[in-house]
Formats: C-alpha cells, sequence, structure tokens
C-alpha cells in the first residue's frame, strides 16, 4: 500500500511517536509525506519516505494529485482542529478528494490506530474488494 502521512506543526511529534510505534507495519509499505513531516519520521524511525513539498508550500496538493491518479491508497493526517492555518482550505480540498476517491484517511491519532490495526489483519485491501466484485 501507499500511505501518505501529513502533520500539522503541533502534531509533528504525535506522528513521529506514532510511526515509531507502527514502525514495524509501516516498513513494509510505501511511505510519503509533505518535507518536514517526513523527515522527521525518517530520522526517528529509519523509514525512507519519499518527500514533497512542505505543507504551506503545495505538499498537500501534490499529495491531492496523486490521491487523484490512484497512486495513494491511504491518509494519515494528523490535524490541528483548534488553529486556523493559512493553507486550510487546502486542507480541507484534501479530504474532500480522499472522500471522493474512496481513499481511508485519519485526521486523529485514534482513527489512525484502527486504520493501521486494520492494514496489519488485512483489511483495507478495498481496492481488491472492488476487482472481486466486478
Amino acid at each position: 500500500m501507499n500511505i501518505a502521512l501529513i502533520a500539522h506543526d503541533s502534531k509533528k511529534e504525535l506522528m513521529v511517536q506514532f510511526c515509531i510505534a507502527y514502525c514495524g507495519i509501516l516498513s513494509r509499505h510505501n511511505l510519503c509525506a509533505t518535507a518536514t513531516t517526513g523527515k522527521l519520521v525518517s530520522e526517528a524511525t529509519g523509514l525512507q519516505i519519499t518527500t514533497f513539498l512542505s505543507g504551506s508550500q503545495g505538499g498537500g496538493q501534490q499529495i491531492s494529485s496523486r490521491i487523484a491518479c490512484n497512486e495513494i491508497d491511504m491518509l494519515l493526517f494528523f490535524r490541528d482542529p483548534l488553529f486556523m492555518k493559512a493553507h486550510e482550505p487546502n486542507d480541507v480540498e484534501l479530504l474532500r478528494i480522499c472522500d471522493v476517491h474512496s481513499i481511508p484517511m485519519a485526521t486523529n491519532i485514534a482513527t489512525a490506530e484502527v486504520l493501521i490495526h486494520g492494514l496489519e489483519r488485512g483489511d483495507l485491501d478495498w481496492r481488491e474488494i472492488l476487482r472481486d466484485s466486478d
């Protein structure tokens, strides 16, 4: 699976801790992330992560375009709901594009843990399920 990682500044350390905790699962998948999030997670875990621009410079849009092209299978986006960001309309667009393309996404650690456990069990191979129903 191709998994994208994004975290607002106040949630970056939480993303790092999450990725440390689930490094064994994440290491079996292709990871990409916005610049700073990817750098911090990679340094802390040793995971190979393809990085894009930072979120404020268009990294979220780069990930959105990959979702639209069926190149991303899951999004883990640790958002800070308490502080409005200058680029927040782009964040909403990223969430919308996940809904349009039926991409599982987590915007907080609780949902991310549910998704990661489902991934580990093999419950999230939804593209295979769609192929089987054709």
